[in-house]
């Protein structure tokens, strides 16, 4: 069995590979660890646990909570929120650890746990790593009052929104957005931020039933948005995932403004603030080439990590970093939040376009995206990507082949069953030719 952490913490089918055993042994655990120093000292240590709203969602809170409750810890219970809400709670509140039930853009039939250490910060390899070596062992169960109490923590909505409201630069009085909720966590608290930030809403997929999260909607599926922006003459669409911690964009004349170019309108409005810290973005290797260009011609530096915000966090923790980001549209503002959180990232790009007066096409352009194509290969031993003589072999011709005007990066997924074939060029018909190949290659050399 490979490891059981990927890439944002436990992912898979609810109630299949994620089942509410799993969910409950995995709580016992976290507790085990991240409680631990609380522990002998004065008061037992406490939980923030949230969820996004599909249906496996309310079981596995059940068992999140039970496991977490039987190994002595409180939990205050906060419901359907998003990630980064959790995230945010569990520093405000001085928890000892939050949980988060949400597979993000994955579809409703998937779930996932993930884990934030006191303050709000996501868990570093080595500490997940930890609790997954304590999975099915040997622990003295507190009994009698030392078990964990429960209790239900509502105030966790209007305090989440009157910290994104006090980051504001500037109102989005005279703006006018639709926003898609995707179905997800932040169909409550995006919509009541962006009002009372001033901006007028129109909202399309805030309506969760439970079973229709991500279903043709929200950041993975933004052609409803963006009928829906010129429909209703709006000034911009905002798009979040299930669990709201990404953001992409549209503009008036419904172009999709993505999380490398949300990177570079926010990188230099901060810079223009005094608070891009040493005049320095981090992004990922998955960020388009245009971006880098764009930020060399603007005088901001660039450092770059490997997939995941939890990396793109990790670099900016350990320079002291203010902003760092995702294409996907994870987007880290460090001055405000501990993860990426949508609802944060559309409020200071809606400040820049009412800041400024200038419309979001016109930010937008700062940079200009190089063709990419991304193609999602299935089916194969994602393992061995870097370790196939014949893949890299063909990367190095598609490489030769581009010359310097583009790139190739294969990667394995850290959170579904594939790899992704990414290749940029100067035209969109290159780089679809060299990605096309490329995933052939990659349907041989790693067949299973």
């Amino acid at each position: 069995m490979g490891r059981l952490f990927g890439t944002d913490g436990v992912r898979g089918l609810a109630n299949g590979r994620l089942t509410a055993e799993l969910a409950l042994d995995l709580a016992v655990s976290a507790a085990r660890v991240l409680g631990a120093e609380r522990t002998g000292h004065g008061r037992r240590p406490f939980a923030v646990v949230g969820r996004d709203p599909r249906a496996s969602g309310e079981f596995l809170e059940a068992a999140v909570v039970a496991g977490l409750a039987g190994a002595g810890v409180d939990v205050y219970r906060a419901g359907v929120l998003p990630t980064p809400a959790i995230a945010y709670l569990t520093g405000m509140l001085g928890a000892d650890l939050g949980v988060m039930l949400s597979a993000s853009h994955n579809a409703m039939p998937d779930n996932g746990i993930k884990f934030f250490a006191r303050g709000g910060h996501k868990l570093p390899d080595d500490v997940e790593d930890r609790i997954e070596a304590l999975l099915g062992t040997e622990w003295d169960r507190p009994t009698g009052a030392q078990v964990g109490r429960v209790q239900d923590h509502p105030e966790g909505h209007a305090r989440y929104v009157e910290h994104l409201l006090a980051t504001l630069p500037h109102r989005l009085d005279g703006l006018k957005v639709v926003l898609d909720c995707a179905n997800g966590a932040s169909s409550r608290v995006a919509p009541d931020a962006l009002r009372q930030a001033g901006a007028e809403v129109v909202t399309i997929h805030c309506e969760p039933d439970g079973l229709n999260i991500n279903e043709d909607c929200g950041s993975t599926h933004l052609g409803g948005l963006k009928a829906a922006v010129l429909e209703h003459g709006a000034d911009a669409g905002i798009a979040h995932d299930g669990d709201a911690d990404r953001c992409l964009a549209v503009d008036a004349h419904g172009n999709e403004v993505d999380g490398d170019q949300i990177l570079a309108v926010l990188a230099l409005a901060m810079r223009d603030l005094g608070k891009l810290r040493e005049e320095t973005l981090v992004a990922t290797v998955m960020s388009n080439l245009g971006l880098k260009l764009a930020m060399q011609s603007a005088g901001v530096k660039m450092v770059e990590t490997a997939v995941g915000d939890r990396y793109v966090l990790e670099a900016m923790l350990g320079a002291g970093f203010t902003l760092g980001g995702e294409q996907s549209g994870h987007v880290v503002l460090l001055d405000h939040a501990t993860t990426g959180d949508g609802t944060l990232t559309a409020l200071q790009l809606l400040a820049r376009v009412a800041q400024t007066g200038k419309p979001l096409h016109e930010l937008a352009s700062v940079m200009t995206r190089l063709p990419q194509v991304l193609i999602n290969v299935s089916g194969v031993d994602r393992a061995r990507v870097h370790v196939s003589t014949g893949l890299a072999a063909a990367v190095a011709e598609a490489e030769q082949r581009l010359a310097g005007g583009g790139r190739v990066l294969l990667r394995p997924s850290g959170t579904e069953p594939l790899v992704r074939v990414m290749v940029e060029a100067q035209t969109h018909e290159q780089a679809e030719y060299e990605a096309n190949l490329l995933a052939d290659v990659v349907r041989v050399e790693l067949a299973v």
